[in-house]
């Protein structure tokens, strides 16, 4: 017999979410096989079966919340036969059903209705318990699935209240309760993972000085230097040459101009970072994360594409480690792919500075003292004014101006 338990995985984690079981109890799983999803405020993790076996306990339910070292699963010596589904008792008020063997995965239930729902065995047992039908429920799984959390929500939510009759204004102030009718309010819990971005940029709002300072960037000349060059590049390199890459190098050289830029606050010291670990913040559909381009001062534009393109597809795939998120010594983010024209962004962890890119817009602006139509963006530093003084903010912002808006001058920075 071997127990299922849950590893740990970093330092900082302590526990995590059941995300879900990819095997049911009788199952046949080989040693090393992936059996359960595990989430946890960083990363989902893949917990596999040291041994081979049959599934013949499961422990926690998927929405369990579950500490390292906890026993979640038994697999036993054997081939894996299923076990003959249990029998049920007579239909009778005094006695109820007997339960099948406990098992995570859903499975699909026929109604009295007729209609199919598919549910888990936790779920199953509540509507039971409750006396609700599981075809009244309204999951909030995509693909329909009842779980349990759908089932005490439902359980849980206040009937209608009849129409109130109209009650005349007395001048007095007017107060809104809050709406009863279930169909008017969708309740969702927040996935661990929505709880610890929650609660990072809020710490990070209320343990730091931070300010913002804006400019703008003429896109001319890098737009002209990328479409001049984007087929040689794709050609040699397999990849798209995108402005990220142009960003990534202008802020390494802006870095090592602006040091206390690429800093941190530990204590009462100032930890200056001669290293470039910079984090490039990608949308999924939890919430951001950012995975990090590592010693990106060395890394060509293929280079840092290359990353940037891999990493962003793991966190979209949700298969990010925790190594690929550790550390960082200063962000990028670009709220400009969501249409975003100006943005305050918020400093991630313990960084000291945070570049919020934006909307390339064609704006009327002078040149040369003619007005002309030019492709800008505005683009902000977020900082930490504990440590870096608006001299040195304003300075980190001008300087990857000019780099972008003269890209040659990249190239002698590379």
């Amino acid at each position: 017999m071997a127990e299922i338990k849950i590893p740990e995985l970093a330092e900082s984690i302590t526990e995590g979410t059941i995300a879900q079981w990819v095997k049911k109890v009788g199952d046949r799983v080989e040693k090393g096989e992936f059996i359960m999803e595990l989430e946890t405020d960083k990363v989902n993790a893949e917990i596999i079966s040291e041994e081979a076996g049959v599934l013949t306990q499961i422990l926690a339910e998927e929405g369990d919340t579950v500490n390292v070292g906890q026993v979640v699963a038994i697999v036993e010596a054997g081939e894996g036969a299923a076990p003959a589904p249990a029998q049920e008792a007579p239909k009778a008020e005094a006695a109820p059903a007997q339960e099948a063997p406990k098992a995570a995965a859903p499975a699909p239930v026929v109604e009295e209705s007729g209609e199919r729902v598919i549910a888990s065995p936790a779920a199953r047992k509540l509507a039971r318990e409750k006396g609700i039908s599981l075809s009244a429920i309204n999951p909030v799984d995509i693909h329909g699935r009842v779980r349990v959390q759908d089932v005490a929500a439902h359980g849980t939510a206040p009937a209608a209240a009849p129409a109130a009759a109209p009650v005349a204004f007395t001048g007095g102030p007017v107060v809104f309760a809050p709406a009863s009718e279930t169909d008017r309010v969708t309740i969702e819990k927040m996935s661990r993972r929505r709880q610890t971005i929650a609660k990072r940029l809020l710490e990070v709002k209320q343990s730091t000085a931070m300010l913002t300072t804006f400019n703008e960037i003429d896109m001319t000349n890098i737009m002209a230097l990328r479409k001049r060059k984007q087929d040689g590049f794709v050609k040699e390199n397999d990849i798209k040459l995108g402005f990220m890459s142009f960003f990534t190098k202008a802020v390494v050289a802006a870095l090592k101009k602006y040091p206390y830029v690429n800093a941190q606050i530990q204590g009462d010291e100032i930890h200056l970072n001669n290293f470039y670990d910079i984090g490039i913040a990608v949308s999924t559909e939890e919430g951001l994360v950012v995975p990090i381009v590592r010693d990106a001062n060395a890394k060509n534009f293929a280079e840092i594409e290359k990353d940037i393109a891999d990493l962003a597809s793991k966190a979209r795939d949700k298969k990010l480690g925790l190594n690929d998120m550790a550390g960082g010594s200063f962000t990028i983010t670009n709220g400009g792919v969501f249409g975003s024209l100006m943005s305050t962004p918020i400093m991630n962890g313990t960084q000291a500075g945070i570049l919020g890119m934006h909307s390339i817009v064609n704006r009327p602006v002078a040149v040369n003292g003619e007005i002309e139509i030019r492709p800008m963006m505005y683009v902000a530093l977020s900082y930490d004014h504990r440590i870096i003084d608006g001299k040195d903010s304003v300075g980190f912002l001008k300087t990857v101006k000019e780099m972008i808006e003269n890209p040659e001058d990249l190239l002698l920075n590379s």
